[in-house]
């Protein structure tokens, strides 16, 4: 009787709201282990493709990393320290390998702690540059490739608080951005200097939700002392020099020939509404010696830019280099207003202007809305358009020494994927930039290829005169393969990336006339304990005809006679304009099992059957909206999923947890809320209360005011009183995701709990929408896994029990 009576309030204890203070815990031992796996590392080829890079990827920081100061304004996480961003991700170990011997390269005088950033080649191959990020600067640091030596460029301190800090200005010289010399920044005064006010003289301001905004005077000034610049160049030989005055530089970028600079400098009135991208700026070319070579635009503040996925600031905007010229500045200007809902039979133009600037060149008009450039040579060039309420996109082969055509390349929908006809292979000119690769007058493609077997990526070759695509090369099962550098045009060798669901991805030499293949790496496999499980794409239909896959994961050593197994559902919902695209097979069946920090496979070790990256297309075809039937098609996409798997005996519907992140949160919610298909649920950052991101979300560009009545039925927290299953909540405390403020959650949570629902709230410490710190990992599994085994698996409360 006194044991029972125990366990009673031990079960009462865990149902009542209270606060929970159990520290970071860490899971079974099955979870914790994979994610313990040393990570692949990363792979950059230089541009002679004689030698690979190869970065190894650091560890998850630790909380107390994660903990260290951090300044969040204009749309910022700064490390007020070194002037730096506060969450970068960095590489800790770096080799080189060669690719004609395999011979590997040790380079000596590296420094120590390695945090390597903005890693980048010379043009000409001979050299690197890299960013090293110390506790309380940024270094620049370069390596010989011949010599194999690592040397520190520069005594002067890096300011990357803005980004874009380094860039190669020729290959024995790199412009970068240092700390500027100007006085301490003083102490916040604890008086204010008055209230803080804003208005609005009845001008249409409509804006999304954004995080860490300037609040007051005092953010201004944290904003400039970080944000200020000096710009500066400093050859390979230490050779130095300042170029203008300190300003807020967004962007700094050199001519091809090495002699100007494309700028862009943010500039006053700062804003409380908007991030830094959209505060007012100047572009501006430059002579070495900072000298306005000219003034390119002057950028308004980005607040009364139209509502919709295709608008765009009024004005010339989207400054670049051309690649193939010494110095000559293209730009985009819009012919609507920037505003898609206006009519207009041209939407966009691009202009160029070669130096010394005196005068503006028209390139081409668009009846789209502008979506890059790929350039070429002096006659050909290729230009991208696309328009989102049709899904359309354009590509045109353009002669840039006689603009006036335009020939039409490709005219699809890009969510059609099987029409994709992949991206042009480039490779660094004589100007040492990105450019196409001709040989022969033709370019080559790559892409992932997608087929209703699967993706099966390609290289093709494109004739520029006739437009004719010749295949010469696709990935063939058992194996995902993609082509990762193209090596020699001539003889068509080309280094892949192979992998298959027991083979982790390394890299292969191949040449089209040759079945051979040279292995180049032989990285090990990061996670042996789940070499033998058993992947499959699966393909079903919806009650309403739309095809949809799924990834199934099954435990090692799983057979179909060992019956059904508790199963967890993870997607991340899409929206599309045709039934047609929403149906298309994504993903591949021969895949490596990757698993990130926020993966569900992990559970495939602890007997569940996975359900990954389940489809949840949501449509709306025509003059339909895909949001006006959300819930519908939402619970309609999951039952399919589950009763598929339950037909094929391996998943158990009676047992079926579902879970998500973001976007996919906000789906967890509102199945739990709208059907009885799932045990419980997992939502991870989500936004739950649609009515606080009135200017639009996700996909819907509708404001609340036009379509209240959606807003508030896709909002699950409408529905709150409706949730009965548990539901696990976690968020980080400083998501700075626009949107899934935490209040979000809280709010959510708040609501179950005040209609007697089950679940549990956790808020992440220094956490943003992304998870980072190991502890802050390793406790979320250590959630996900007691909800899944307590509520899905149907352990009796087991897990939590005995953790108290």
């Amino acid at each position: 009787m006194r044991k029972m009576l125990i366990v009673v309030g031990l079960l009462l204890a865990l149902c009542v709201s209270a606060q929970d203070n159990t520290g970071y815990q860490r899971p079974p031992d099955a979870l914790a282990q994979l994610i313990e796996a040393p990570q692949t590392p990363a792979m950059q080829l230089s541009p002679d493709k004689s030698v690979m890079a190869l970065l190894d990827r650091s560890d998850y920081p630790s909380i107390e990393e994660l903990s260290r100061p951090e300044l969040r304004i204009a749309g910022l996480r700064i490390n007020p320290d070194n002037f730096g961003p506060s969450r970068n991700i960095f590489f800790v170990g770096l080799r080189f390998k060669s690719v004609r011997d395999l011979k590997e390269y040790a380079v000596q005088n590296l420094p120590a702690n390695l945090q390597i950033s903005n890693f980048s080649f010379s043009a000409d191959g001979k050299r690197a540059a890299f960013l090293h990020t110390q506790t309380d600067r940024i270094e620049l640091w370069g390596i010989d490739l011949v010599t194999w030596q690592a040397k520190r460029l520069t005594q002067k301190k890096i300011n990357a608080t803005l980004g874009n800090a380094i860039a190669w200005q020729s290959p024995t010289s790199i412009t970068f951005l240092a700390v500027a010399e100007q006085p301490a920044l003083p102490p916040k005064s604890r008086v204010p200097q008055g209230p803080i006010i804003e208005e609005n003289l009845g001008k249409k301001a409509p804006a999304r939700t954004y995080q860490d905004l300037l609040k007051n005077p005092y953010d201004e000034q944290q904003f400039d002392f970080y944000a200020t610049a000096q710009l500066c160049v400093v050859s390979w030989d230490g050779a130095e020099k300042t170029v203008g005055s300190p300003a807020v530089y967004l962007s700094q970028s050199p001519s091809p020939d090495g002699k100007l600079l494309l700028v862009r400098r943010v500039v006053r009135p700062y804003s409380y509404l908007v991030p830094v991208n959209l505060f007012p700026q100047s572009v501006d070319v430059m002579d070495d010696n900072g000298n306005i070579a000219r003034h390119l635009a002057d950028v308004p503040l980005g607040d009364n830019i139209p509502v919709g996925f295709n608008a765009v600031i009024q004005g010339p905007r989207s400054h670049a280099w051309r690649a193939d010229q010494p110095a000559t500045v293209y730009w985009v200007e819009a012919q609507d207003g920037g505003d898609p809902k206006m009519k207009a039979t041209i939407r966009d133009k691009v202009y160029l202007s070669t130096f010394p600037f005196s005068s503006t060149q028209e390139l081409i008009a668009l009846p789209l809305r502008y979506g890059g450039m790929t350039w070429g040579n002096e006659k050909n060039a290729w230009v991208y358009e696309q328009w989102w309420s049709d899904r359309k996109t354009r590509t045109y082969q353009i002669d840039p020494s006689a603009p006036a055509k335009k020939k039409v390349i490709f005219d699809r929908s890009y969510e059609d994927t099987y029409t994709d006809p992949g991206n042009v292979v480039t490779a660094l000119n004589s100007y040492g930039r990105p450019a196409m690769l001709i040989q022969d007058n033709a370019i080559f493609l790559t892409g992932t290829g997608a087929s209703p077997e699967g993706d099966r990526p390609f290289l093709d070759r494109f004739d520029l005169a006739t437009g004719k695509i010749t295949r010469l090369w696709r990935s063939e099962a058992p194996y995902f393969e993609y082509v990762a550098a193209l090596v020699d045009a001539k003889k068509v060798s080309f280094i892949t990336s192979r992998e298959s669901p027991s083979e982790n991805p390394n890299f292969y030499l191949r040449t089209v006339a040759s079945k051979n293949i040279v292995q180049l790496t032989a990285f090990p496999h990061p996670y042996p304990q789940i070499k033998d499980v058993k992947k499959q794409v699966l393909k079903y239909k919806r009650e309403d005809g739309v095809d949809l896959t799924a990834d199934l994961y099954l435990p090692p050593g799983y057979k179909k006679e060992d019956g059904p197994l508790p199963t967890f559902f993870w997607a991340y919902p899409q929206e599309f304009k045709s039934k047609d695209a929403a149906g298309q097979v994504s993903g591949s069946p021969y895949t490596f099992t990757r698993i990130s920090w926020g993966s569900p496979i992990y559970w495939v070790v602890r007997g569940y059957a996975i359900l990954d990256n389940a489809s949840i297309p949501i449509v709306g075809e025509g003059d339909k909206e895909p949001n006006d039937t959300y819930i519908e098609q939402l619970v309609a996409s999951a039952k399919a999923a589950i009763d598929y798997g339950a037909s094929l005996g391996v998943v158990d519907p009676k047992r079926v947890g579902v879970g998500g992140h973001s976007y996919g949160a906000f789906m967890t919610a509102n199945l739990l809320a709208h059907c009885d298909l799932f045990k419980a649920g997992i939502a991870r950052s989500g936004a739950y209360n649609r009515t606080l991101t009135p200017f639009g979300f996700q996909q819907e560009e509708r404001t609340y005011w036009q379509a209240p009545e959606v807003y508030y039925k896709m909002s699950p927290f409408s529905y709150a009183d409706k949730i009965k299953e548990p539901i696990l909540f976690i968020h980080g405390e400083a998501d700075n995701n626009p949107g899934t403020f935490p209040i979000q959650t809280e709010r959510f949570y708040n609501a179950i709990k005040g209609h007697g629902g089950t679940a549990r709230y956790v808020v992440l410490p220094y956490e943003s929408h992304g998870y980072r710190a190991k502890e802050s990992i390793m406790h979320m599994m250590w959630e996900m896994d007691n909800l899944l085994e307590t509520y899905v698996k149907g352990n009796d409360m087991k897990a939590k029990i005995e953790t108290k």
